[in-house]
């Protein structure tokens, strides 16, 4: 299958806006052009899996598909917030990525894309004192410990807001640091949200994990930037 026609299937799957295969399409095509390293999947024909496909599993998340406010933090190459901002025309998408060439490159792909609903942040979750408290949703892929992840999220979520983070199959004590993060944060336990086995052609099983912003945020947080990496919320603490 070419990769116009598989995006073309994923538009039909999800019911994509009109256009949407199209500018997906350009999406994968500015990211194989980028001449620094955005991603190891990079040819089309393996990134509309990899990268397209396992963006739009989101949307199977009904918080997700009723957002207003979307955060996608450490955005890189565009997954998933661009696919996110180009599936949901209604949404408004911050795209948070501290690296100055890839926020660079987010910028001008938004632009080429037409997105006016984006905004590329050039600067850590932790430091970005405009997002707290705003976003419907937080997604994360591919960027940190779910602990970490969960940390990032809940300062910069509404009460009831929720964090979308894709993980493969994180170890117990990662599960466990997360539980404990969240009860700390005001966050509920994350919950694994299987990918369907044939949505994301080729690769791995993925999960979707969830966690809502249920309670007040402690005082101290969020911490400074960092911190949450160098000493991160655990089970063992």
């Amino acid at each position: 299958m070419s990769v116009v026609d598989r995006l073309e299937e994923l538009a039909a799957r999800f019911s994509l806006p009109s256009g949407a295969p199209e500018r997906l399409e350009r999406l994968l095509e500015l990211v194989a052009a980028e001449p620094q390293a955005l991603t190891t999947v990079r040819d089309p024909a393996g990134a509309v899996e990899i990268h397209v496909a396992d963006s739009l599993a989101a949307l199977d998340v009904p918080a997700v598909r009723r957002a207003g406010r979307i955060a996608d933090l450490g955005s890189g190459g565009g997954y998933p917030g661009l696919v996110l901002a180009l599936a949901l025309p209604d949404a408004q998408v911050a795209l948070v990525e501290s690296v100055g060439k890839k926020a660079a490159f987010l910028e001008r792909a938004a632009v080429d894309l037409g997105l006016d609903t984006v905004e590329v942040v050039p600067r850590r979750a932790e430091d970005w004192p405009a997002g707290l408290a705003r976003a419907d949703v937080v997604t994360a892929r591919a960027l940190a410990p779910l602990a970490v992840l969960v940390e990032y999220a809940a300062p910069l979520l509404v009460p009831g807001g929720a964090l979308v983070a894709w993980k493969g199959r994180p170890e117990a004590a990662e599960i466990a640091d997360a539980d404990v993060a969240a009860a700390r944060l005001g966050m509920s336990t994350p919950t694994a949200r299987d990918v369907p086995a044939d949505l994301v052609r080729g690769a791995e099983r993925r999960r979707l994990y969830l966690s809502s912003r249920v309670g007040d945020l402690p005082a101290g947080y969020p911490r400074r930037p960092g911190m949450a990496r160098k000493r991160p919320i655990q089970a063992s603490t």
